[in-house]
Formats: C-alpha cells, sequence, structure tokens
C-alpha cells in the first residue's frame, strides 16, 4: 500500500536523520552494547542538528513543531538501522519526556530547563516504577514532605531509562495522603548533583544493552518548590495524559522494528542457499515472509491513523493501549518468524536480527504491560 502521513518537509528531514545515524550512531553501536551507555556526544550532536525538542517552542531552541510525525520518523530511521538500545534513550528524551516539560513547566522553568533539553545539554528521564509496585502506579511509595520552600524526597526507583546519562529526572511521587490515591501524586524535577539522589547499577539486562537502564535512590534530597511540574497532587493526571504518546511511540517503534527485519531477512534469504537452492525458493519461506508482510502491512494504517489522532488531540487512552498492545506484540511475533530463516546465525550477535530479537522482548513490558494495556481496552469494549 503505498498512503502515507509524510510530506516532502518530513522526508527532507529523514534523509537529515539518516545521515546523522550513519555518521554518529552506526559506527558506535558495538561498543556502546558492550559498555551499556550511549555516548553523551551524541545528544549535542542531535541538538545541532534540530533533531531534538522538536515540539519544544523556537524561542527556548526547540523547531516550534508540535507534529509527532517528525518523532515517528526518527523511530523509524533507528529501527531501521538496527541501533537497539541506544536509541531508546533518544526516543524516550524526545517522546515521552519533553511533552512534560512542554505542557507543565512555568515561564521560569522553562526558560532554566528548555534551552538545555533542546540542545542535548540536559537529558532528561522519567522514574515512575519502583521495586514493589511494577505498573501499578497508584501505589508507588516514593514521598515528598514539605519543607518550607524545599520537599524532601525519599524512595527508590527502578528500570529507569537514560537513568545514568540524565540530568533532569521527573519523579513520580506522593505529596499528600497516600489514603487519597492518584490525587496524593506530584511530578518533581530532581537534578543531577542533588544531595542524596544516587544512582544504583546500570542494570544488566537480556537486550537493549546499549539502553542505560538504572535503578535510582533518594534519600532526603532537598527540592525547591520551584522544581514542581504543573499542580502538586495532579501527577497521576499529567501521567494518563502523556501515557498515550508514550504507548504510540512503542507501537510505532514495534512497527518500524519489524518492518526493518523483514527487509534484512529478504535480502537474506536471496542470498543464502540450502541444498544447492535460495532459501528464498522454498515454500515455507514465502509462507513465513507473506505471513509477515501481511502483518506489517494491516498495521501500517492503524497506526498512521493513531499518529494523526494524537496530532490532533483526539487520541484516547484506550486507543493508544491498541497501537501498544497490537505493534509490541505483532513485533515480537515477526521478528521471532524472521530469526527463524537464519538459521543458527539469528541466534548470534553477527547479525542484526539476533539482537533486534532481544531488544524487542521488553516491549510488551515498558510503557504498560501487555495485561495492564489490555485492561484499559477492555473498558472501552465494555462501556
Amino acid at each position: 500500500m503505498e498512503m502515507t502521513i509524510y510530506d516532502d518537509e518530513h522526508e527532507l528531514f529523514r534523509d537529515s536523520f539518516r545521515g546523522f545515524v550513519q555518521t554518529h550512531m552506526s559506527p558506535h553501536v558495538e561498543r556502546w552494547e558492550r559498555d551499556g551507555i550511549m555516548d553523551r556526544d551524541v545528544y549535542l550532536e542531535a541538538g545541532k542538528l534540530g533533531f531534538l525538542g522538536m515540539a519544544i517552542p523556537e524561542r527556548f531552541g526547540g523547531g516550534g513543531i508540535k507534529d509527532f510525525r517528525f518523532n515517528a520518523v526518527l523511530n523509524e530511521e533507528i529501527a531501521r538501522a538496527g541501533i537497539g538500545g541506544g536509541g531508546l534513550g533518544m526516543m524516550l528524551h524526545n517522546d515521552i519526556t519533553t511533552p512534560y516539560f512542554i505542557e507543565y513547566c512555568t515561564d521560569e522553568q522553562a526558560q532554566r530547563w528548555l534551552p538545555g533539553i533542546a540542545s542535548g545539554e540536559l537529558i532528561t528521564a522519567i522514574a515512575m516504577t519502583e521495586p514493589g509496585t511494577g505498573s501499578d502506579l497508584q501505589s508507588i511509595a516514593t514521598t515528598a514532605v514539605r519543607d518550607g520552600d524545599e520537599y524532601v524526597i525519599n524512595g527508590a526507583k527502578t528500570f529507569i531509562t537514560n537513568g545514568i546519562n540524565s540530568d533532569l529526572v521527573i519523579v513520580a511521587c506522593k505529596t499528600g495522603d497516600p489514603k487519597d490515591g492518584a490525587n496524593a501524586m506530584s511530578l518533581i524535577v530532581v537534578e543531577r548533583g542533588m544531595a542524596g539522589f544516587e544512582r544504583g547499577r546500570n542494570l544488566d539486562k537480556i537486550g537493549q544493552h546499549s539502553a542505560d537502564t538504572a535503578e535510582m535512590f533518594f534519600s532526603d534530597v532537598r527540592v525547591p518548590v520551584t522544581n514542581v511540574l504543573g499542580e502538586e497532587g495532579k501527577g497521576f493526571q499529567y501521567l494518563s495524559f502523556n501515557l498515550a504518546q508514550e504507548r504510540l511511540s512503542i507501537g510505532l517503534y514495534g512497527l518500524a522494528a519489524a518492518t526493518a527485519v523483514l527487509d534484512w531477512t529478504v535480502e537474506y534469504v536471496k542470498e543464502r542457499t540450502a541444498f544447492g537452492k535460495p532459501l528464498s525458493s522454498f515454500q515455507n519461506t514465502k509462507f513465513v515472509l507473506a505471513e509477515v508482510a501481511t502483518e506489517i502491512e494491516v498495521t501500517k494504517p492503524f497506526i498512521d491513523q493513531c499518529v494523526m489522532k494524537l496530532n490532533a488531540g483526539e487520541l484516547s487512552p484506550g486507543v493508544a493501549a491498541q497501537s501498544k498492545l497490537w505493534g509490541s506484540e505483532m513485533q515480537n511475533r515477526c521478528i521471532d518468524k524472521c530469526l527463524q530463516l537464519f538459521g543458527g546465525y539469528g541466534y548470534t550477535t553477527e547479525y542484526p536480527v539476533g539482537r533486534a530479537f532481544a531488544d524487542a522482548r521488553v516491549c510488551t513490558i515498558y510503557g504498560g504491560t501487555s495485561e495492564i494495556m489490555k485492561t484499559i481496552i477492555s473498558k472501552d469494549v465494555l462501556a
């Protein structure tokens, strides 16, 4: 199908970012995978070329364009190049954390933070998940107690993407009576170097190795009241609103990753021979590729529609959950089928399909598990 949501401006942006990936990212992926972290300098280079904070107002150094299609282009090119975990940190910075700063910063906060977010000098993260809560955000135990003009934060977070590289961390914490549930939660920005703020292990994961995913600990961390994002007590409401974009971002990346792996697989089966014939000539190969290609083609119009709904401010939590559920599950199914066609080589890091397979597994977990997505979707179905 030749339908597309992109215009010439998006395609020029794509060409530019593809060149950036080839120059500043692809040559370093193997080292990042070994080191468990992407170089901070990549953010600075991306910021110089306008690949960060596209929706940040121009007066703060951003692109001044609220059009998620530019984010989608970046995600597609990162997947196409097989960048893996390193690209995840950049996607989180653009798709997930930056919208909070744009929407909820005061004028003073915007002047203090947005220029650095757009330039890549300030790398961002969001700390929601805790060791004992997983996807149950209302049960978080991290607290922020008001003491004059400061909050004193205590607690622990885990599985935080950009956990090592980040300079600004949006921390979800309880500022009110826990009995108030969702109304007790606030979002407070903790900055690198604040006393009592410590980073734990850069977690050793089965995939997404070049994404620095870390633990965080807060021990009597004193944060000025001026670091609260939005209004106190509305943190859960803000998270619920912005999670729609996060979940679409994950679903969209799932589609892009599956598309990239299909391309690699088609190229491989045409070149690889077995029993004196190209793998592409066997019926099983043809059937597998037909199944994968069909799943991808069926998914594209739905994800495109979700992107346009997001741009129009009409993407509901239920539909966003559908995009995340389907995109990430489809990603895992398709990559698994393609890896099988690579045989033993698919189980090595010699071919990018192996890394794509390992990287895909977490996509049905982070941003809300598939089970949580089904729960959200079912509310619409049963309404």
